[in-house]
Formats: C-alpha cells, sequence, structure tokens
C-alpha cells in the first residue's frame, strides 16, 4: 500500500536500539495493572477483605504485543510508560517478557489501570496522565521498526494523529495494517489504510452509526466497514459471540458455556488469535477460530493477562 502523505523525519532520538527483528510492531497503552478481587464491594464507609491481588505490566497495547508474542511473533511494542518506579518495573517485564521495547517512550507518570472484580462484575478505573499517551513525534522515532514489520496493529485508544502517523509508516513498508477499536476523527482515512478492523459493540457504533442486538446488525457493521477500506471485519454481539466478514464469507463465533471469571482482555486476545493465525498464513474462518480459543481461555482467569500458546 502506498500513502500520498509526506512523512517528515523527526530530529528526536530513538529511546534505545532494537535488538529484535520485529514480526510485528504494536502501537498502544503500556500501563501498570492493579487487579483485586473481593467477594462483594462494600458499602459505602465500609472495609472489605481483598481475596486477589495481582500487579504487573498491562494495558491494551502490552497484553495484545503479549498475546502475539505468544503466539509465535516477534513483537516490537510503541508506547509511553513513566519514569518512576512503575515505569521501571512495567519496561522491565516487558523484555523480560520477551517483547522489543526500543519504542517505548518514557516520560512523566506510568498510566495505572484497577480493575476490580466481584461477584456482581467488574470495574475499571483508570488513570492515564496526558503524557502517557503517544504523539506524533514518538512514532516517528521508531520508524525503523516498521520497515521490519509483517504486521502493524494499532490501537485506536491512542489519540489520532499518532496513529495516523504509525498507519503511514506501516503503509509505506507494506505491513498489514490492523485497527482495534474506532475513532471518530478521521475514520475514513485510517479505514482506506486498513487490511483488519477489530471493534467491539460499542465502537462499531462508533464507526457506523448501528446499534449491535443482533447477528444481523453485526453483518450490516461489518459489510459497511469493508465497503471503507478493509478486507476482514469482525464485531462483538453483545452476550452472544463475534462475527468475523471478509467479503467472501463471513463466520459468526457464539461464546461458549464456560464461566467468565474475568471479561478483561478478551478482546485484546480475540486480537492477537486473529492476527496471529492470519500472519502464520490461515484463512480468515480459522483465524477466527483461533481468535475465539484465545479469547475463550483468557477471560477463564482473573486479571486479562494472556497465556497463549500456539
Amino acid at each position: 500500500m502506498n500513502s500520498s502523505r509526506s512523512r517528515p523525519r523527526s530530529a528526536g532520538r530513538t529511546t534505545r536500539r532494537s535488538t529484535v527483528k520485529a514480526g510485528a510492531v504494536v502501537v498502544g497503552q503500556v500501563a501498570r495493572d492493579l487487579v483485586v478481587r473481593v467477594e462483594r464491594l462494600p458499602a459505602p464507609g465500609r472495609a472489605t477483605t481483598v481475596a486477589r491481588r495481582i500487579e504487573r505490566l498491562g494495558g491494551k497495547g502490552a497484553n495484545h504485543a503479549l498475546g502475539l508474542h505468544q503466539l509465535g511473533l516477534a513483537v516490537a511494542l510503541v508506547g509511553v510508560v513513566g519514569t518512576d518506579h512503575a515505569g521501571d518495573d512495567v519496561l522491565h517485564e516487558a523484555d523480560t517478557e520477551g517483547l522489543d521495547v526500543a519504542g517505548v517512550v518514557r516520560r512523566g507518570e506510568t498510566a495505572l489501570l484497577i480493575d476490580v472484580t466481584d461477584d456482581d462484575g467488574r470495574r475499571l478505573l483508570e488513570d492515564v496522565p496526558s503524557d502517557a499517551l503517544l504523539r506524533p513525534e514518538d512514532v516517528e522515532r521508531t520508524a525503523s521498526l516498521f520497515d521490519e514489520a509483517a504486521v502493524v496493529s494499532l490501537q485506536l485508544q491512542q489519540p489520532t494523529d499518532a496513529v495516523l502517523t504509525a498507519a503511514h509508516l506501516a503503509a509505506e513498508a507494506g505491513a498489514r495494517i490492523v485497527l482495534d477499536g474506532a475513532t471518530e476523527d478521521d475514520g475514513d482515512e485510517l479505514l482506506a489504510l486498513a487490511d483488519v478492523v477489530r471493534a467491539d459493540a460499542t465502537e462499531a457504533a462508533m464507526w457506523t452509526g448501528t446499534t449491535i442486538r443482533e447477528r444481523a446488525d453485526a453483518a450490516r457493521v461489518t459489510r459497511s466497514l469493508l465497503e471503507r477500506g478493509p478486507s476482514l471485519a469482525a464485531v462483538t454481539v453483545p452476550g452472544q459471540g463475534d462475527l468475523v466478514d471478509w467479503r467472501t464469507g463471513r463466520v459468526f463465533l457464539p461464546y461458549g458455556d464456560s464461566p467468565v471469571v474475568d471479561p478483561t482482555g478478551g478482546g485484546d486476545a480475540f486480537l492477537a488469535g486473529l492476527v496471529a493465525a492470519l500472519t502464520h498464513g490461515a484463512g480468515p474462518e480459522e483465524a477466527g477460530q483461533a481468535a475465539a480459543r484465545a479469547a475463550a481461555s483468557t477471560v477463564a482467569r482473573l486479571g486479562g493477562r494472556p497465556e497463549l500458546g500456539r
């Protein structure tokens, strides 16, 4: 794919030299995850005992990158962590897990995500300082990573100007471009560059204005997305499953009967399974089935951290 937009090289320095040849580049959030399991949330003014606590590397970008790496891809991560101790910890953990962290910028405070689950469900508290979001110049400094990538996955929770910078770098490198989420800014430009797009029901409504309640709604959404550029689209039907559409066919992947311990990270794992399978040469239906297995494995455990294997 070719881009009509020129990309000036940033004069800024890179964070460190890349040591891993990336099969994939993931552009997205890197954070400190705090996962807390309680039997029931306390009433105001009361306390309760924490049954389980997990602190570790997290964020959508990091979780997706970990899933891809676990499924056989060398992965470079492009994101932001703070100059604080939490930044030291998550960067060390990402490096230890085998991710290339050359594209991770350090400034400010590390984003913190607090996942509280009880018998009634899950609540997510987010502290994401503005400095923890990517800027176009951050992405420009990692241009060499894109040159070696077979696939580039873009988390659309990041500012659109930074995502567009990454999309054009990926297009110039001839990489498969994957969009995760939705944006109301420059959406048509991003979709025109993309090969794969995945969205939950809320994100799908942002893309198309269509509320997904049934499979027929999801089919209308995926067809609309495919008409705007991608060759494969996957969307969620709330409470039912995921629809994967690739122009010449589609498959619906219903949720199984296994209990869901924590839905956190299910979408990240689904996307990792889908992208890894496509990169390894699977067809769309087989890739969709791999994605469903990855998601089911992840939501069966507390914390949203993928633990996948080929």
